[in-house]
């Protein structure tokens, strides 16, 4: 019988050790250090699939053919958008994000719909029932969508061996175990292994394979931190289980930008694609409110036009309260001291409560001329005209800054029926006002735009 061979992996970033310490060498952590049995067998199951691999030879890099690879549509507009223009062949993509967020819906919505793609859905999670009564629900059905209640890898690739899917999707792999690796399953050396081993089988067959993911408590993907260099695609979906929206976003792409994001809308059936958030963000009101603002945003590559709600009131305790939801609390606190300093506002002595409709978290500076003048028509209780929107940074000596991709924002105000937009004077040079038919007011200050608003 062979030796039991055993490490030490960090649980923070992966690094391997012969022996314990306290401290990490590689990233300075202390007593993340755990021994895991890593012996490794010398005969192995040879997949046909895998077994024919050539070795490489150099090549100069301009006599490698080159040529534009048709990717494969999801079915999905909002994931194409986010994968830049649809699925790699070969690529492996990884999907992270919060326990019930709905990583496992979105992905089984994308097997059912596409009906011109072979898919296998692997999960160790749920059994087989489960998968079904969770497709009945989404109400979507495809005959090229088979379930494999599997969790062992060399079991996996036999059956892959023998389907021939055109894309593979695993749930989850902390579930999966390898025969190579004598160590428990979610182990640091099995997701590694595992995903290692996918990550061959991907490239070989030039089969896209799509990973869900795990995360910790602070919001990081679990298993080592090379598991996120090994894919092609890290994406994070996020949301609040208070709202019914979902955000899909690409921190890591190989084939594409990571600045775009995609929206979608939970419901009964499922998750629904939001093709236009704009108009789901925006509250309807029968009459005039005071202390609300439109902004006009950019989340990534895609403008959007938000709600900022203010409420400013006297200070009932000694202290005046600062809160806020989905905004920066130390930025609000800024734009305070600059309203009170620069521009002769006495808000020192007030409760400010600051939220963004929605439920969303932003931290685009183009919003803070909206929460500035919220925060003004709470205070004078007086409302804006709902037809009025902004987009614009506030300086620290109350002056209105320019920002970026402002001609995208003006067209999306222009779109969703805005009649003003008020933006920096900065930013009007180079700027054709005759392609929009919303009026552009190009402010400098805080007190001009006080006095256009309010006087």
């Amino acid at each position: 019988m062979a030796k039991v061979k055993t490490a030490f992996f960090c649980q923070n970033c992966g690094a391997q050790t012969s022996k314990w310490m306290g401290k990490c060498s590689s990233c300075g952590e202390w007593n993340t250090l755990i021994e895991e049995v890593i012996q490794r067998e010398e005969k192995g199951i040879i997949r046909s699939a895998m077994s024919d691999r050539r070795s490489a030879v150099p090549v100069k890099i301009l006599e490698v053919n080159y040529s534009h690879e048709a990717r494969i549509d999801t079915c999905d507009k909002e994931l194409n958008r986010v994968l830049g223009g649809g699925l790699v062949p070969g690529s492996l993509v990884l999907i992270g994000g919060e326990p019930g967020i709905g990583k496992s819906t979105l992905m089984l919505q994308v097997a059912l719909k596409c009906e011109g793609q072979k898919f296998i859905y692997i999960s160790g999670e749920e059994s087989d029932q489960q998968l079904r009564m969770r497709a009945e629900r989404v109400g979507v059905r495809n005959e090229n969508c088979f379930i494999l209640p599997e969790t062992n890898t060399q079991a996996i690739f036999q059956h892959l061996e023998m389907l021939r899917p055109d894309i593979i999707i695993i749930d989850s792999i902390q579930t999966l175990q390898t025969d190579i690796i004598e160590s428990s399953a979610g182990s640091i050396s099995q997701i590694k292994e595992c995903a290692a081993e996918m990550q061959k089988y991907s490239k070989i067959t030039h089969t896209p394979v799509f990973l869900i993911g795990h995360i910790t408590k602070d919001g990081n993907l679990a298993g080592p931190k090379i598991l996120e260099h090994m894919v092609d695609t890290v994406l994070q979906f996020e949301g609040d289980r208070n709202y019914g929206y979902r955000i899909l976003r690409s921190l890591k792409n190989r084939f594409g930008s990571t600045s775009e994001l995609g929206i979608y809308e939970m419901n009964d059936n499922g998750l629904r694609e939001v093709s236009n958030p704009s108009e789901i963000l925006l509250s309807q009101r029968d009459e005039p409110v005071s202390g609300i603002a439109i902004a006009a945003m950019v989340e990534g590559m895609r403008p959007l036009l938000i709600e900022t709600q203010a409420l400013v009131s006297t200070a009932v305790y000694g202290t005046p309260q600062r809160s806020t939801t989905g905004f920066d609390v130390r930025r609000l606190n800024m734009l305070l001291a600059v309203l009170e300093k620069r521009s002769g506002f006495r808000l020192g002595h007030k409760d400010v409560f600051l939220n963004i409709a929605g439920g969303l978290k932003v931290d685009d500076p183009a919003i803070d001329l909206a929460v500035v003048v919220s925060i003004l028509s709470s205070n004078q209780e007086s409302a804006i005209d709902s037809k009025t929107c902004f987009a614009a940074e506030v300086g620290l000596s109350g002056e209105i800054r320019p920002i970026n991709r402002v001609e995208q924002r003006i067209s999306e105000a222009d779109k969703l029926g805005f009649e003003r937009i008020f933006i920096s004077r900065f930013n009007t040079k180079g700027l054709d006002f005759k392609r929009y038919s919303i009026k552009v007011i190009a402010v400098t200050r805080i007190e001009e735009v006080y006095r256009k608003l309010f006087s």
